[in-house]
C-alpha cells in the first residue's frame, strides 16, 4: 500500500534561522582571529530586539553589535515597516566565560586526545532519493526556499512584493518499496508587501508561485525527479490567506530550534543537539557532520540503499562509545558487521574529525540556512586573522559532504 510522507524547510528569513545565522556569524568570526576559540552562541530575535548569549573561550575581540546587524541587513529585513530592521533594531549581548569544568574535559596535553565536549548521540543519514543523497520531500523544501530567495535578492521584479520570512513542506507519495510515486501536497507560506485586498494578494501570490516559481524549481530538477510533478498536485499558498507580519517580529526567533529542517526532515532519527553557534569541539557538530559523511560515502559505496549511522560520546572522552547502523534491511552484509567496519576504518575522536574536515575554520555561515547536508562542497578563499594580520588562505566548506572515501569503503567491503 502507498503512503505519504511530508518534510518542511524555512528561509533564511525565518525567525529562528535569523537566530541561527547570527549564532554561526559570531562563531566564524571568533574562529577568523582564534582557530582554538571555544563558542557556545546563542540568539533571540522579537520585535526590534536581539539578544545574544552564551560562553566563549577565546583571545580573539568580535563586534558583536557589528556582526549581528550585517547578518540582518544581508538577509534582507532592512526596512522600518518589517518592525524588525538590522540598521536600528537595539542588540544586548550576554557572552561571558566558558566554564572551567567544560574545559577541563575537552583540553588535553596531547590535542589527539581531546575529549568529546559532552555526552549524547549524532545521527548521519544517507539515502539513493536524490543525487545528493538526502530525503527527497526534505531536498525539494529546501531546492523551493532557495530558489524564492533568488528571485527576492536578485528577480525582484518577477515577485516584486516579496519579503524574507517564508516556509515550504512537500508531501509524496511512496510506494510500498518507498520508491517515489508521485509529489503529492506542496504548501508554501511567503512574508509579503501589503497590496490590494487580501483576495487580491493572495490570487497573485498563489499564481506566480504556480506559474513563476514552481516551473523554475523543476527546471532545476533532474529528469526523474522532476517526473513527480504529474499536474495534479495539491497547493497550498499562504493558507491563512494573509502573510505580511513575520519574521521576528511576528514569532520570537531562537537558535537551534529547527534541527530537522537542518538535518534530514524527519526522514532519520535525531540526537537532540542544534548545531549553530556551537565550535567543533562539541561533537552535537562535529560527530554529527562526520555520520553523515560515513552514511553518504557508504551508501555512494554500494553498501546499502540507504543508512542511518548514530555515533554516541561521552564527555572527556575522545573515543566513541558505540557506533550504531540501520541500513532498514538494505545492507549487503549485516548492520552490525557493517557498525564494525565503521569502527575500525574511520577515526571518530573528535580532533581527527576536527582536522579531516577543517572545522576550525570560519565556515559555518553558510550551512546556517537550507540545510548542512545535501550541499555541494567547494573550496574558498578566505581573510584570516592571525596576530593581528590579515591573510588569505583557502579553505574547505561543507567537507563532510566529499565522496572521498568511496575507494576505500569498497576495498574493505
Amino acid at each position: 500500500m502507498n503512503y505519504l510522507f511530508t518534510s518542511e524547510s524555512v528561509s533564511e528569513g525565518h525567525p529562528d534561522k535569523v537566530a541561527d545565522q547570527i549564532s554561526d556569524a559570531i562563531l566564524d568570526e571568533f574562529l577568523r582571529r582564534d582557530p582554538e576559540s571555544r563558542v557556545a552562541c546563542e540568539t533571540f530575535c522579537s520585535t526590534g530586539l536581539v539578544i545574544v548569549g552564551g560562553e566563549v573561550r577565546s583571545d580573539a575581540y568580535v563586534d558583536i553589535q557589528g556582526t549581528v546587524r550585517d547578518v540582518i541587513n544581508r538577509i534582507g529585513y532592512n526596512k522600518a515597516d518589517y518592525m524588525f530592521d538590522g540598521n536600528s533594531c537595539g542588540v544586548l549581548s550576554q557572552i561571558h566565560e566558558q566554564s572551567q569544568d567544560i574545559n577541563r574535559g575537552v583540553s588535553r596535553e596531547n590535542p589527539e586526545d581531546q575529549g568529546a565536549g559532552d555526552q549524547g548521540m549524532m545521527f548521519g543519514y544517507a539515502c539513493k532519493a536524490t543525487e545528493n543523497y538526502m530525503p527527497l520531500a526534505l531536498y525539494l523544501s529546501h531546492i523551493t526556499l532557495k530558489e524564492l530567495a533568488d528571485i527576492r535578492h536578485n528577480e525582484l521584479d518577477l515577485m516584486p512584493y516579496l519579503r524574507p520570512d517564508s516556509k515550504a513542506q512537500y508531501t509524496i507519495e511512496f510506494d510500498s518499496s518507498d520508491k517515489p510515486v508521485r509529489v503529492h501536497t506542496i504548501v508554501l507560506s511567503t512574508q509579503h508587501d501589503e497590496f490590494g485586498t487580501d483576495e487580491e494578494m493572495h490570487s497573485k501570490i498563489e499564481s506566480d508561485v504556480r506559474n513563476i516559481l514552481l516551473p523554475r524549481v523543476i527546471a532545476k530538477l533532474n529528469p526523474s525527479t522532476a517526473a513527480l510533478f504529474k499536474g495534479d498536485f495539491i497547493l497550498h499558498v499562504n493558507p491563512t490567506g494573509k502573510f505580511v507580519i513575520g519574521g521576528p517580529a511576528g514569532d520570537t526567533g531562537l537558535t537551534g530550534r529547527k534541527i530537522i529542517v537542518d538535518t534530514y526532515g524527519g526522514r532519520s532519527a535525531h540526537g537532540g543537539g542544534a548545531f549553530s553557534g556551537k565550535d567543533p569541539s562539541k561533537v552535537d557538530r562535529s560527530a554529527a557532520y562526520a555520520a553523515r559523511y560515513i552514511a553518504k560515502n557508504m551508501v555512494a559505496a554500494g553498501v546499502a540503499e540507504e543508512m542511518m549511522v548514530q555515533i554516541a560520546y561521552a564527555i572527556g572522552v575522545a573515543k566513541p562509545v558505540s557506533v550504531y547502523v540501520n541500513t532498514k534491511g538494505t545492507g549487503i552484509i549485516p548492520d552490525a558487521e557493517i557498525a564494525d567496519k565503521i569502527g575500525k576504518m574511520f577515526d571518530l575522536r573528535p580532533a581527527a574529525i576536527i582536522r579531516k574536515f577543517g572545522l576550525k575554520n570560519p565556515i559555518y555561515g553558510p550551512t546556517a540556512a537550507y540545510g548542512h547536508f545535501g550541499r555541494d562542497p567547494y573550496v574558498k578563499k578566505v581573510t584570516l586573522i592571525r596576530n593581528g594580520i590579515e591573510i588569505e588562505e583557502e579553505v574547505q566548506f561543507f567537507g563532510w559532504e566529499k565522496l572521498d572515501s568511496v575507494d576505500l569503503i569498497r576495498s574493505r567491503f
